[in-house]
């Protein structure tokens, strides 16, 4: 089995799992988000309550992350594995072509979980902070702003690794937090 160094400096397994892992987190950071303001409006009085209910919602996105891309790559890298051993004419179980598609899997689909876990917790982290440090409007606030930080950072990331201006890209990511506050604010339910 190929090492976890030797597959990391393969561009395409940190390319499929920095994909899964800012899509994920970028769902996270929306539903956090969404969490936020919709405990907020629905008269939650608790700041553990709502970081109580972001944490079900963290085990719920994380599981579908690692499983959902845990089968998707199976099927796919069995998919290419079929194709190289027609070309080749030959079986490929147990080889290294056949290890490192199994190692890439792994580090895809931890990647894929560890994303909405970041995206939905630390946008909670200032309700555990209510009657402490914060009301619970104000740690309503604070988590909104978090989440859109956080996006900004998936945006600023993903502008410098394409050569964009990551300024924008960590804008134009941000600004989907704000959207999902606005229209919590002002859409029923």
């Amino acid at each position: 089995m190929p090492s976890l160094h030797t597959l990391l400096a393969d561009e395409d397994v940190r390319s499929i799992s920095r994909r899964y892992f800012i899509s994920n987190g970028f769902d996270g950071t929306l539903t956090s988000i969404g969490i936020i303001v919709g405990a907020y409006l629905s008269g939650v009085t608790e700041g553990i309550t709502v970081v109580t209910i972001g944490l079900g919602a963290a085990v719920g996105l994380g599981t579908s992350g690692v499983w959902s891309v845990w089968e998707i790559e199976r099927a796919e890298k069995q998919a290419e594995l079929l194709r190289i051993e027609q070309a080749m004419l030959t079986e490929l179980d147990e080889t290294t072509v056949q290890q490192r598609r199994t190692g890439a899997r792994k580090i895809n689909a931890v990647a894929s979980g560890i994303g909405p876990l970041i995206g939905i917790i630390l946008p909670l982290l200032p309700f555990l902070a209510h009657d402490v440090l914060f009301t619970l409007l104000e740690a309503t606030l604070v988590g909104i702003a978090v989440g859109v930080v956080v996006l900004f950072t998936f945006g600023a990331y993903l502008g410098s690794i394409s050569k964009q201006n990551w300024i924008v890209a960590g804008i134009r990511m941000g600004l989907a937090g704000i959207v999902v506050a606005a229209l919590n604010l002002f859409l029923p339910g």
